[in-house]
Order: structure tokens, then sequence, then C-alpha cells
């Protein structure tokens, strides 16, 4: 006997009548029709189940405080930063366990069960890092919580900013960080990245940089990240977050840079609703929107994941924790409309996320965590177009969370509401 079996479960390869099977926290078999009971049976009806969402790039330490000390006016990432180091100097320990344990709540009840967050420590007294290794041990039996160690203010340009991250390393901290393109010149970003480099390979720990987040096409820090990946055999073991800059490169020096990224085996972070939230914001007409030349980057083998990056904060006052309205307006700026395109961009938000965090027993094959998502749809597409209701969130073999079926009816001859997707068939 099982623990659990989820009946007619549709998977995001396409396969569809698959029934789950868990036992003792794992993936006991997948298949069609397992005859075999359990103590617990969920029927999928036909909808998708898939391994948990994740977010590689998050600022956790940030989030949901909105309006301290004050909002951001002119909605830019550099007054965002001004804001940030405004309201520094007042952050408690026990204000930002609470507010991170309220985000990880609302996490966890949109199906997102691993989260990388960049933590500041340009703040000498490490206030931000001492709260979230606390809060990634309160949170540590429902939830991968993943700190980069991240310079905000310049890993040289801040006061005491080398110690700083020694010392937050030192306290626990993962993954380094990095802002190159923050530091007072473009060659003390390139040094910066060196530095950084070398830390990680010295310490044996990933590496995870804020890199090229301008409009600027001769920010270029990128080119020396993949280098310096490269130099100190860090290979799979780096990602570049952001990289908009490249929207605005021109495209005889994006086509030397991508095979770089991926001789260096990196992998890249988008953060689509950042992105088009904060870049362009010195143009008039033609607005650059800013997000990285994904499609292309796909297209060169490289691992594409996607970050939420904020909710309700000094740069975003938006934002729900749910990594489907992520891809949601990934699809549109990406210009990625075709059942294809949103294939890639659903596992950009699931399997590539993973791959880029390192997580162990990710997955539906037989043996992985049983960690997963019953959604209100039918397939990945229908899903990225809905953003629907997580029926039930399920970790280690166990639901943790569920949310009732959204359906609509309509007094119109009994037809089916298009709001229930998976009532809606289209023609094909």
């Amino acid at each position: 006997m099982f623990d659990l079996i989820i009946r007619n479960a549709n998977l995001p390869d396409g396969r569809s009548g698959i029934d789950i099977a868990v036992l003792s926290g794992k993936i006991a078999a997948a298949e069609p029709a397992i005859a075999a009971t359990a103590l617990e049976e969920i029927d999928a009806t036909g909808r998708l189940v898939t391994p948990p969402f994740v977010d590689p790039h998050f600022h956790m330490d940030a989030t949901l405080s909105l309006g301290l000390p004050r909002m951001n006016r002119s909605g830019t990432l550099l007054e965002g930063i001004a804001l940030w180091g405004e309201l520094r100097p007042t952050l408690t320990v026990d204000a930002l366990v609470e507010r991170g344990l309220r985000y990880c709540d609302l996490a966890v009840s949109q199906g997102l069960l691993a989260i990388r967050s960049h933590v500041d420590t340009s703040d000498p007294r490490l206030v931000t890092v001492e709260a979230m290794i606390e809060l990634r041990r309160l949170v540590a039996p429902y939830l991968t919580l993943q700190l980069v160690a991240f310079p905000q203010d310049g890993y040289f340009r801040a006061e005491g900013g080398v110690k700083s991250l020694d010392r937050a390393l030192d306290m626990g901290v993962d993954i380094i960080g990095g802002i190159p393109h923050f530091e007072r010149t473009m060659e003390d970003g390139r040094l910066s990245v060196a530095a950084l480099c070398r830390i990680a390979a010295d310490r044996g720990l990933p590496v995870d940089m804020h890199c090229d987040e301008t409009d600027d096409p001769h920010s270029r820090h990128v080119e020396t990240l993949a280098a310096e990946t490269v130099r100190f055999g860090l290979q799979g073991r780096v990602a570049g977050s952001h990289l908009t800059s490249m929207h605005s490169m021109d495209n005889y020096y994006v086509s030397k840079l991508i095979p770089l990224i991926a001789e260096a085996q990196m992998n890249v972070i988008p953060n689509p609703l950042i992105n088009i939230m904060l870049q362009g914001r010195h143009d008039s007409y033609p607005k650059r929107r800013g997000m990285t030349r994904v499609r292309e980057l796909m297209a060169a083998g490289i691992n594409v994941s996607f970050g939420h990056d904020c909710v309700m904060d000094p740069w975003y006052s938006m934002g729900s924790g749910d990594m489907l309205e992520v891809g949601h307006m990934a699809v549109h700026v990406a210009q990625m409309a075709s059942v294809e395109d949103k294939v890639a961009i659903f596992a950009a938000l699931t399997v590539n996320s993973a791959r880029t965090m390192g997580l162990q027993g990710y997955g539906l094959n037989k043996g992985c965590n049983a960690d997963l998502v019953i959604l209100q749809a039918q397939n990945p597409a229908e899903a990225l177009r809905l953003k629907p209701a997580r029926l039930a969130v399920i970790q280690a073999g166990r639901v943790i969370a569920r949310t009732a079926p959204q359906i609509t009816e309509l007094a119109l001859e009994g037809r089916p509401s298009l709001l229930d997707g998976s009532s809606y068939a289209p023609r094909v």
C-alpha cells in the first residue's frame, strides 16, 4: 500500500492518464493505471501535475517592505537602492523574519517550494544575514531557501564591503553574489567579478551575480563573468542574473557573447516583471523594455530560468509570489507565443530553475522527492494563460496547501465558462 496516489494526471511533458504513487516521501511510480491502493488518493481528473515552482532570484530581506520609509516616486532602480539605504539602518532581525515568514507562507500556497534569495551584506551589522539564516532554519521543513551574499552597494564601492561579504560567508551564506555594474568604474566592476570568482573557487561555492542590470549597451560584465568562470573552473556553478544590457547591445557583439556564456556553462536568470518595470526609464519613445534575449539564449542551449525578484518592496510595488505570473509576462515581453515556446517558458519556472539552484531529487521520475503541485489547468500553455488555482500543493508526499477549484457558473444554457480552464478544450 502506498501513502498517496494521484490518479489521472496530465504531466508537463504531454503524457496524460498518469498515476503517481508516493511512498515515504518519494515518488515510487509514475505510470498509467497503477493497480494498488493508498492511504490517500487524489483524482487529478485530467489536470496538470507538475514538480513545484522554483524561484532562483528573489530579495527576501526586502520583501513586503513597501512604503518604508516612503514610496519610490520615480519608479527607478536607483531610487529603489537609495530607499533601501534609508531603510537599512532601521532593520531588525525580528521584523525581517516576520516579513519573510509571511512571504514564505504565500509562496507555499502558490506551489513555490524553493527560493534563492540575495541578502544585502553592505551594512556591517549584517542584520539581514542574521535574519535570513534564521528564516532559512524556520522554513527548512517545507521550503528550500538558498542565500546569496549580495553586496548591494558594491563589493568595492561600499565601505567595508569586502570584509562584510567575507563575514556573511563565514556565518553560513551559501552563494557568492556581486553587482559589478554598480561599482564606481567599469574597471572596478571587472576587478570585482575576478575577485568574487576567486573566492568562490577557494571556498567551493557557487556564484550568482546581478550583472549588467542597465540599459547601457557598453555594460559588458557578463563577458568577464563568463571568462572568469572558465578561468577558475566554475563551469555549471555560475549564474548571471538580469543581463538587461543585452537587450540594447548590437547583434554582432551578442553573436560573440552568447557562445561565450554557453562555453562557460553559465545559468542565466531574467526577471521579467522587474526588468520591464525598471528598464527604459530614460527613454521617451521608442521605449526599451529591457529583458534579455531569452529566445536566443535558449536556442544556444543555455539554461534559462526566471525569477520573481521582488514583491512589494522599494523596487516593485506589485507581485504575488506566483511564478506563473512571471511566466505569463515572459510570454508577452519575449514574444514567445507558440505552444513550444510556452512549454519552454514553463520549464524555466520549474526544471530549469531547479537546475540553476542545484536541487537534488527534483522531478517526476521514480525516486524523486514527492514534491508536487496540482493545477486547475490541462497543460503548461493553459497554466500560463490562466494562472489557475493550485488545487493541492504536496511536499514530501504530504498535502500542505489546498485551494478549491475556481468555477464560475453562467446562466447561459448550461454552457461551461472559459474561466474554468479544465472544462474548455479549444478546437484544433
